[in-house]
């Protein structure tokens, strides 16, 4: 199990290149990446054809020349992810002091082809925002399955290693995020992540939602709480601007509401039991449904 957000930088294989290594990894772990190409090095350049980096949402491996050049093809890769394209895409960009691009300039006097070639992850991923005890036992029971888990919560004390033991043999590639405002840790997750929001905080939880809605992908978009609790929160949304298309991605209250009702439906573990038996059609068949656009962030008035 990984303790740290998604930055950490791939060692090499023995005798292997770094961005072979990394490819490697990000596929074991399912986070999506774009492999960056030069297929076409004229005049002077950085790098000759055949050179390769690999590009993710939080950290590049190799080199394709550095400067201007890689940190574009890096920029456009993490679009592609976001995107979450399947295409491959050509760009070419010109090396002079007059071709002025958005991060600089350089003046090899030269052109450079990069072929970019988005890899989706294999694996579903889900993020339980909440390590309390519904979001633990729902860990536990996630943790049995071939997904990338993610485990996020604003307390620290909730994400300790005696909390957490249970998920050490996870089958899940499992990644522990302490963020003190979670919403921001969306940010870090592979697009098309499944999302859960079961913090001990509603002012959290409305927070993740707004901020979840604003992010493109299909991915299922759930929330614990009573009726009430959801009947309140999406008056508060309609105010931030959602829609009701944008509304109707949310599923809550969380759960199969046959397992939501009974004497049980209270207990931790059987409303995690009820919220992974919902999930689990998304888990083997990811990305069946296109959902609406995402909300637009607020215009900010100076």
């Amino acid at each position: 199990m990984d303790p740290h957000a998604l930055s950490a930088h791939a060692r090499p294989l023995a005798g292997g290149p770094a961005w072979l290594a990394a490819l490697t990894r990000l596929s074991a772990q399912g986070e999506a990446a774009v492999l960056v190409t030069v297929t076409a090095a004229r005049g002077h350049t950085p790098r000759e054809a055949g050179a390769r980096m690999v590009v993710s949402l939080t950290g590049t491996w190799g080199s394709v020349g550095g400067g201007n050049l890689e940190a574009t093809a890096a920029t456009r890769a993490r679009a592609l992810i976001r995107a979450q394209a399947t295409g491959p895409e050509t760009l070419t960009l010109r090396l002079t002091d007059r071709a002025t691009n958005e991060h600089g300039r350089q003046c090899c006097g030269g052109e450079v082809t990069l072929h970019l070639d988005p890899l989706l992850p294999a694996r579903a991923q889900v993020a339980v925002f909440g390590a309390g005890h519904v979001g633990l036992e729902l860990a536990r029971l996630l943790a049995r399955h071939p997904v990338g888990l993610h485990l996020i919560d604003s307390r620290a004390a909730q994400l300790t290693p005696e909390r957490l033991a249970p998920l050490q043999d996870a089958e899940a590639h499992v990644t522990v995020h302490h963020a003190p405002i979670p919403e921001l840790a969306l940010e870090e997750l592979p697009p098309g992540t499944h999302v859960l929001i079961l913090t001990h905080d509603h002012a959290e939880d409305a927070a993740i939602l707004d901020a979840a809605l604003r992010r493109p992908g299909p991915g299922f978009l759930g929330l614990i709480g009573s009726g009430a609790k959801w009947t309140r929160f999406q008056a508060q949304l309609r105010e931030l601007g959602h829609t009701p298309a944008a509304l109707a991605r949310v599923t809550s209250p969380i759960g199969l509401p046959d397992l939501n009702a009974g004497p049980a439906r209270k207990h931790p573990a059987v409303i995690a039991l009820s919220v992974a038996a919902q999930l689990l059609p998304h888990l083997t068949q990811p990305h069946l449904t296109p959902t609406p656009a995402p909300t637009p962030a607020p215009e900010r008035t100076s």
